[in-house]
C-alpha cells in the first residue's frame, strides 16, 4: 500500500473521529429547536376591542340590568371617576359586611367604627351597651354570605355624592348568653340567615376611596 493512501486513510480516520466526537458533545438539535416565533395578537387584539368599543359596560351590567337606573347612575359616576369599578365595589361591600356584622355582634365598635357614619355608629353604641346593661353577652361565627346584590344606586351630579344600597343574605352562628353564662337564645351549631339591606356613600372624585354605611335596614 502506497503512502499517499495510507495518509488518506488515516485523514478519514481523524475526521470521523471528531464527528462522532463532536456529535458526542452538543448532541442532537431534537427537542432543541428555536422555537417558531409566535404569531403577534396585535391583529385579534384590536378586533375584539372594535367589537367591544360602543358596548354596555360590563362592568356595570354583570351588576345590574343593562338600560336600568341603577345602570344609568352608575354610569354617571364613573364618568367622574373613571377608575370605579363597580366589581371592586361590591367585592369590597361583602368583606365589610362581615367585618361590620361580627363587630357589632361581638361589640367591638371601635374597629369599625372608620367604616361607619356618625350616627350609624351611634346607633350601634347604644344597642350594644344596652345589650351589657342588661348582662347579655353574644357569641357568633361568621359562616359566609350567600347573596350580595345591588338593589338601588343614587348618584347625585351636583355634589358627586354616590349612594349604593345592597341587598345582603348572611349565615352565622349566634348564642346570646346572661350573666351566669346560660343560653337566652341562639345556638351555637344552628346556623341562621339573617337578611341585611345596608346604604354605602362616597364622594366621587374624592382623594378619600372609602365607602362610609350610613344606614341599614333589614
Amino acid at each position: 500500500m502506497n503512502s499517499p493512501l495510507i495518509q488518506l486513510l488515516v485523514l478519514a480516520g481523524i475526521a470521523i473521529f471528531l464527528i462522532l466526537r463532536l456529535k458526542s458533545v452538543l448532541g442532537t438539535r431534537e427537542g432543541f429547536e428555536k422555537p417558531p416565533v409566535p404569531q403577534q395578537p396585535e391583529t385579534r387584539a384590536r378586533r375584539d376591542f372594535e367589537v367591544i368599543e360602543g358596548g354596555p359596560d360590563r362592568d356595570i351590567t354583570d351588576h345590574v340590568p343593562e338600560d336600568s337606573p341603577q345602570a344609568q347612575e352608575l354610569a354617571a359616576m364613573k364618568r367622574v371617576e373613571p377608575s370605579f369599578s363597580v366589581t371592586d365595589f361590591v367585592q369590597g361591600a361583602r368583606g365589610a359586611y362581615e367585618m361590620i356584622v361580627m363587630g357589632f355582634e361581638r361589640g367591638n365598635l371601635k374597629e369599625i367604627e372608620p367604616f361607619l357614619a356618625e350616627d350609624v355608629f351611634e346607633t350601634f353604641v347604644n344597642v350594644v351597651a344596652a345589650r351589657e346593661d342588661q348582662g347579655l353577652s353574644i357569641e357568633a361565627e361568621f359562616v359566609g354570605v350567600r347573596e350580595t346584590a345591588i338593589q338601588n344606586v343614587h348618584f347625585d351630579k351636583d355634589s358627586n355624592r354616590a349612594e349604593i344600597t345592597m341587598r345582603f343574605m348572611g349565615e352565622l352562628t349566634s348564642v346570646v348568653r346572661d350573666r351566669g353564662g346560660d343560653i337566652v337564645e341562639g345556638s351555637p351549631t344552628a346556623v341562621k340567615r339573617q337578611k341585611d339591606v345596608w346604604t354605602f356613600a362616597r364622594v366621587m372624585g374624592n382623594d378619600d376611596p372609602n365607602w362610609l354605611l350610613v344606614a341599614t335596614d333589614a
